[in-house]
């Protein structure tokens, strides 16, 4: 964790500021969970108070408490760099680079309002005035109920503020089974749930509500696009433009799926490409200590924690195949290392 002087953000929150909470491009579990759930407890302490965030994000989340205040910036910008131009705080979640927020980021780096950054992902940069950085946790979700708690504000804590961190921590953690989870983590959910959280009833909501396109496409990838490297315990999936379409494909169609892969005996990383209109996005997701961020920051331009990652390929599917097969002997002895 880096500095946080907690008093001279208080100082700064009692004044009443207007405030706006943003997050990264296509928005997560954990990016709406943490967002909805600040807003809200901000919501109760009566503050002046918006949550902008960069572009949609999936069906399956527009059930979290609060989300019908969230404003999309893409296709509202003149409200939304209104409402950017008059913020005097700026909560900026679940990401560490102004450059996440893609088609925003001009308009927050033009921005006077004071910046803190509450996030758990490694290497942040310094544009905030106030950071809470803490890399080794699963989640931004939790962070931000550390946060609540910090900022003496846990009399605001909900039901429904319960329901979107709980939605941030289960979704960042494969359901609490990544390394990343720790006591704390377990200690947070018990809070929760102490709060009068359904626990079965998010995880219901977020993972039993399946389209029947959408898994016909999970079997589709898995029987006809699953490849195994034994050599490297290595699988690959991958899904082209054409493919998506023929399953009716939504955006969230694909979450999770790079985490089948790696349920597979004896493999220990997996990367997931799916083609964008002008680039191919890769999931890559390990276990053990085998340091998924890693080749994603050195080959594909991304990053993220050592057992999730993501990056990015200008160019064709093939070519980024072959590119990421071609690096894969590069890194065989950490792959052996963790099996």
């Amino acid at each position: 964790m880096r500095d946080f002087d907690y008093s001279e953000l208080q100082a700064q929150l009692a004044k009443k500021p207007n405030i706006v909470i943003t997050t990264h491009r296509g928005p997560d579990g954990d990016a709406m969970g943490s967002s909805l759930a600040l807003y809200q407890v901000l919501l109760a302490q009566n503050y002046a108070v918006k949550v902008i965030v960069p572009n949609s994000y999936p069906n399956f989340l527009h059930w979290l408490p609060g989300n019908e205040a969230v404003l999309e910036y893409e296709g509202n910008e003149v409200e939304a760099n209104a409402l950017l131009a008059q913020a005097d705080v700026l909560f900026c979640l679940d990401f560490n680079d102004l450059r996440r927020t893609d088609m925003m980021c001009s308009s927050l780096e033009a921005s006077t309002a004071v910046k803190v950054m509450i996030d758990h992902h490694q290497e942040p940069k310094d544009f905030a005035d106030f950071t809470f950085s803490v890399p080794s946790v699963c989640s931004t979700c939790q962070l931000i109920f550390e946060f609540i708690e910090l900022m003496d504000w846990s009399n605001c804590l909900s039901v429904d503020v319960a329901k979107c961190i709980y939605t941030g921590m289960v979704t960042d953690t494969g359901s609490f089974r990544f390394s990343s989870v720790d006591k704390r983590t377990h200690e947070i959910a018990a809070k929760l749930i102490d709060l009068g959280l359904d626990h079965a009833k998010v995880h219901q909501t977020l993972f039993d509500t399946n389209k029947e396109s959408r898994l016909k496409l999970l079997g589709y990838c898995l029987s006809e696009k699953l490849e195994v490297l034994p050599e490297y315990h290595t699988a690959i999936m991958s899904l082209t433009r054409e493919e998506l379409e023929r399953f009716s494909f939504q955006k969230g169609d694909t979450e999770g799926f790079v985490n089948y892969a790696l349920s597979i005996e004896g493999v220990v990383f997996t990367a997931f490409f799916v083609k964008h209109e002008d680039f191919v996005k890769i999931s890559f997701r390990s276990i053990n200590q085998f340091r998924a961020n890693l080749l994603s920051k050195e080959h594909f331009g991304g990053g993220g924690h050592v057992n999730a990652a993501g990056g990015a390929f200008e160019g064709s599917m093939e070519d980024a195949i072959a590119k990421f097969k071609k690096i894969l002997p590069n890194f065989k002895e950490e792959l052996l290392a963790n099996c």
